[in-house]
This record gives structure tokens, C-alpha cells and sequence, in this order.
């Protein structure tokens, strides 16, 4: 099988490009060869390779900068997953897409399911849900998959920018009341490539929407301080982490207090469980994670 991934040099399409290797033959651009604001370019490159599977693993994600940036946001995020789904289903191939908790404003109380309507606080969110939309009006085959808070070892997350700060600084304010789940790149492309082998085996089609995030939930202190753990068990200096309000960090976009996604219907429908967030991260670091989350429960709920 022939497969094209966009974005080659982003944490998720490395992942991807190592979990499929053994499933076919792997193309992976880059925003040269594939620029997703570039709709010419889209169909010329699907045209001349002509995969049987599109994975879309590129995206515009400076949260803040879209506020400024919305026509190249929308060009990247909407636009150009509109055109992979109109030149995928002119092959008859299937595109599977990823998307973002932040298509919810984080206003409700439990976490979201697919069923919940979406309602963005910024131009990333909106662009986001633009892209879900455009893919949707083409009525190809089509995965969307939502996650969300994404990290690996390499790119730009907030696992490296913490494990940098955490070493530069005596003390960091890190927000305490946007509650989610950190999602391992790797662990999302394990499932993608779970997926990919039921539909080839002929047990599922690749086709609706769902919620893909890490099992639990933490706050971005809780996930700093998790972090900054494993930063001291191997004898390194760690800063002090002080837990801020979401208000008292101000940013050019708005985020959900509430990002935890509801994964159920992917356990249902596929089997897939992505594991907790402390165990992948664990993974991930390569080392065990001493974490005191009833303590820091207990900080998040004086906040």
C-alpha cells in the first residue's frame, strides 16, 4: 500500500512514518513538497503519487500568532484539508485527519463527546473546526480523529519547552485550571496504525469522527510538575513551579478551562484505548515519574 503523510518534520508525522513502515510504502512531505495553504500544489502532488491512503498530519498550531494570522490559520487548517479530501476521494482513497480539543469553548462541566457542539474561542479552534467541516461537506472516505494537549521527544511541545525552563529558572507560574489530557505522539500513531490494520483486514471502514486523548486528566501545572519530577530523580536542578489561574496568565487566544475529550465511542466502535497520561509520559522519558497528584488536586481546587 502506498501511503502519503503531510507535515514530515511534525512530532505526529515522524511517529506515524515510524509506526507504518512496515505497512507499505511511506511518502512523507514536507511543507516544500506539500504546502497545505497551497491548493495547486495539493492536487499536483496527490495527482502524480497517487496513494491509497492520506494521512494529513500537518497543521497550523501557533495558538496565539493565528489571532493575527487567521488567513494563513484557515489556509493551512481548512483550505487545505478541504483539497486532500477532494483529491482523495477523486482516487478513492481514504484521509484520516487530526483535529483538537480546542474546537470546544470548555464550558461544560464533563468532557466532550463527538455529539457536543463545538464552539471555538480562537482562530486556531475555528480554523481547526473549519478543516473538520471542509473534509466532512466532501462525503469521501474519512477519519477525523480529535486529541489533545500533544507532546514527544522531539518539535516543539510543552514537554521540552518545561524541561528547558525548569533548568534555566529558579521559579515558573504555570496554569492550574486548564484541565486535559497530554497526549503522546506516539501513542497516537500506535492507534492511527491499529485502525489502518482493522480497515485492511476488512473489520472496520475508515470513516467518522472521534475523540483520541490519553486516558486521565491533569492540569498544565500537574503536567509541568510531573515533568519537573523526573528532571530531579535524575540529579538535575529543577525551578520552583508556582500554579497561576488561566486569568492571571494573560494571552493573545482564549483557552477551554475544560479540554478533556470523552474517548469512549473510539473504545467502542475500535477497540482503542490510548493508555493514561502518566504512564505514557513515562514511557516517553524513560524513566519512572513520582507524581503527587493528591496533593496537587488539592492546590488546583483552592484556585
Amino acid at each position: 500500500m502506498k501511503i502519503l503523510i503531510t507535515g514530515s518534520q511534525g512530532q505526529l508525522s515522524r511517529e506515524l512514518q515510524l509506526e507504518l513502515a512496515g505497512e507499505g510504502k511511506v511518502l512523507a512531505l514536507g511543507h516544500h513538497a506539500l504546502n497545505l495553504a497551497d491548493a495547486e500544489q495539493i492536487r499536483q502532488q496527490v495527482r502524480l503519487l497517487r496513494p491509497e491512503l492520506i494521512i494529513n498530519a500537518a497543521a497550523y498550531t501557533a495558538v496565539d500568532p493565528a489571532e493575527r494570522e487567521r488567513e494563513q490559520a484557515f489556509a493551512v487548517n481548512a483550505q487545505g484539508p478541504g483539497v486532500l479530501a477532494e483529491e482523495a476521494a477523486r482516487l478513492g482513497a481514504p484521509l484520516i485527519h487530526y483535529s483538537t480539543d480546542y474546537v470546544f469553548d470548555g464550558s461544560k462541566p464533563q468532557p466532550y463527546t463527538e455529539q457536543d457542539r463545538p464552539h471555538p474561542l480562537g482562530i486556531y479552534g475555528a480554523s481547526k473546526l473549519a478543516g473538520e467541516q471542509a473534509i466532512q461537506a466532501v462525503a469521501g472516505e474519512h477519519l477525523i480523529l480529535r486529541t489533545s494537549w500533544v507532546y514527544s521527544r522531539h518539535g516543539r511541545n510543552f514537554l521540552l519547552t518545561m524541561q528547558r525552563l525548569l533548568q534555566e529558572r529558579d521559579q515558573l507560574s504555570v496554569v492550574a485550571d486548564e484541565i486535559g489530557a497530554p497526549t503522546l505522539a506516539r501513542s497516537i500513531a500506535r492507534a492511527t496504525g491499529a485502525m489502518i490494520r482493522k480497515w485492511r483486514n476488512g473489520e472496520r471502514e475508515l470513516s467518522g469522527l472521534y475523540h483520541l486523548t490519553a486516558s486521565g486528566e491533569t492540569s498544565w501545572y500537574g503536567f509541568a510538575c510531573s515533568i519537573a519530577d523526573h528532571l530531579q530523580q535524575q540529579g538535575k536542578l529543577s525551578a520552583r513551579i508556582e500554579p497561576i489561574r488561566s486569568r492571571d496568565y494573560p494571552t493573545a487566544a482564549q483557552r477551554p478551562l475544560n479540554s478533556r475529550l470523552d474517548c469512549s465511542r473510539l473504545q467502542q466502535d475500535w477497540d482503542v484505548r490510548l493508555p493514561d497520561w502518566e504512564s505514557a509520559l513515562q514511557e516517553c522519558l524513560g524513566a519512572p515519574c513520582a507524581v503527587q497528584l493528591a496533593e496537587r488536586a488539592a492546590i488546583q481546587q483552592r484556585l
